[in-house]
């Protein structure tokens, strides 16, 4: 078949509307591009919006030189089942003006905050990202933290138009946090503090500037190398750094209802939701989805599976992890009935996703501490309320257990933790009566941070579950 050779991606070949700059972006990694890029791209089309994103590149080497000869302009693929239906579409995202170096140029870095249009700012800088350094030494040096680089901005911003009220700034950091928008405004604070910047400063910071905290849900499998050449085929373009993502979205931004005017995402059919308070959708991200995926990790494993998709498709462990999610984690949600379960219709659905290889191996990286935070508060919370122990739970705790044996019937487990943890599991299974490992396990508090012995029949159920296993 005769293929004819892609074209180089730029603004010449793809003509688009000249928006003024309204979001500065730290980070030009896959997620954000496919994720807060491919929403604005979409609010120009079917909004007033009108607004291009100046990317900021957070660390001295990354994607900027490649994404530039591109002019911003790149795909995002969505991949997955939608609805139950099968969804492959292919969208060319033009809302990005490009990425600048602040380590190659530090001065014009800093003239992006004399910007007058400028409304947001929106960060992926990972979750070690927000966090403030001694080291830095004044805002007219660039600062090896992205809260230090923002600062020297904002500060530069603050002179530019003197502590004015409609200077003031949308904070949406996308990085996965607690409360990731108040740690955020306590980090430039803090430079602020070490740097001595003036009183009025901080007082426009506080005062004329808002940082939501932010929940953010996409699975970005990133550059998809496997097809590249298909979609450069179908685009007609040589593009270098596509972007697959699958379908599903949700933001949930917690703030003022006034940021809703300025960025109106639900009114294109966006999933974000503004809201007064985020934890509870915190929450149930972490019970159902995080949650359930720690939970079935181990009792396939031990069944045999290496996907979550083989997982959702094989009818034992399948149900087992539905029903998990509907009958034993759903009943400890406080958001309504009908909202939980839509929810966790879409999550089901989303572990299906046929374009996604997600290995259990990669998800079982530090196990004790993702039950702890994921899968424990849903157990504790179903005994509190029911007043027994949920089933389910207390056999995918048991196989949590076996799984930390670190082999099983001839195959190597991928148990991956800190040596302490591995350690005292080498130590418990030297013993092989259940309920000798599950009372050595339950009681170890720097685990939990709870004796788990207090908990009545937690300990007899984990127990039998064990002694299903070959010890």
């Amino acid at each position: 078949m005769n293929t004819v050779a892609p074209a180089k991606l730029n603004r010449q070949k793809v003509p688009s509307m000249n928006y003024p700059v309204k979001v500065l972006q730290f980070g030009e990694g896959n997620f954000l591009r496919a994720f807060a890029d491919w929403m604005i791209d979409i609010l120009n089309e079917s909004t007033s919006f009108g607004g291009m994103v100046q990317i900021v590149q957070p660390l001295p080497k990354g994607m900027g030189e490649v994404i530039n000869q591109q002019e911003g302009l790149y795909h995002v693929v969505l991949h997955g089942i939608e609805d139950g239906k099968l969804v492959q579409n292919t969208r060319l995202i033009k809302s990005v003006k490009g990425v600048i170096n602040p380590y190659d140029d530090f001065t014009n870095f800093l003239r992006l905050g004399q910007n007058p249009d400028l409304k947001f700012i929106i960060s992926n800088t990972t979750e070690a990202g927000i966090t403030f350094s001694a080291d830095d030494k004044n805002p007219d040096q660039i600062s090896q933290t992205y809260p230090g680089k923002l600062t020297s901005l904002l500060y530069h911003r603050f002179k530019a138009f003197g502590g004015s009220i409609n200077s003031g700034l949308i904070f949406l950091p996308c990085e996965l946090i607690d409360k990731n928008g108040d740690k955020l405004r306590e980090a430039i604070l803090a430079y602020a503090k070490h740097w001595q910047l003036p009183e009025q400063f901080v007082q426009w910071i506080n005062e004329h500037n808002v940082f939501c905290n932010t929940l953010v849900d996409r699975i970005v499998p990133g550059f998809p190398a496997d097809i590249i050449n298909d979609i450069c085929q179908e685009t007609g373009y040589d593009d270098k750094v596509v972007v697959k993502a699958e379908p599903f979205h949700l933001w949930v931004i917690e703030g003022p209802a006034f940021i809703r005017d300025h960025f109106p995402a639900d009114v294109a059919g966006l999933h974000v939701k503004f809201v007064g308070n985020l934890q509870p959708y915190r929450t149930r991200k972490v019970r159902i989805l995080n949650g359930a995926h720690t939970a079935m990790v181990p009792v396939a494993y031990l069944r045999g599976l290496r996907t979550v998709q083989e997982t959702i498709e094989d009818q034992e462990i399948g149900r087992f992890v539905n029903d998990v999610v509907f009958n034993e984690i759903i009943p400890t949600l406080d958001l309504s009935e009908e909202e939980l379960k839509s929810f966790a219709a879409s999550v089901l659905e989303r572990f299906k996703n046929p374009y996604i290889r997600h290995e259990l191996s990669s998800i079982a990286l530090n196990s004790i501490s993702k039950f702890k935070v994921r899968v424990l508060p849903s157990l504790l919370e179903y005994q509190k309320r029911k007043g027994t122990i949920p089933p389910l739970l207390a056999r995918s705790f048991a196989a949590l257990i076996r799984f930390y044996k670190g082999d099983y019937q001839g195959t190597a487990l991928p148990v991956n933790d800190s040596a302490d943890i591995i350690d005292f599991f080498n130590q418990v299974w030297t013993n092989t009566s259940p309920e000798v490992v599950a009372e050595r396990v339950l009681s170890n508090e720097s685990l939990w941070e709870t004796n788990l012995l207090n908990v009545p029949g937690l300990k007899d159920a984990v127990a039998k579950e064990l002694a299903i296993y070959d010890l």
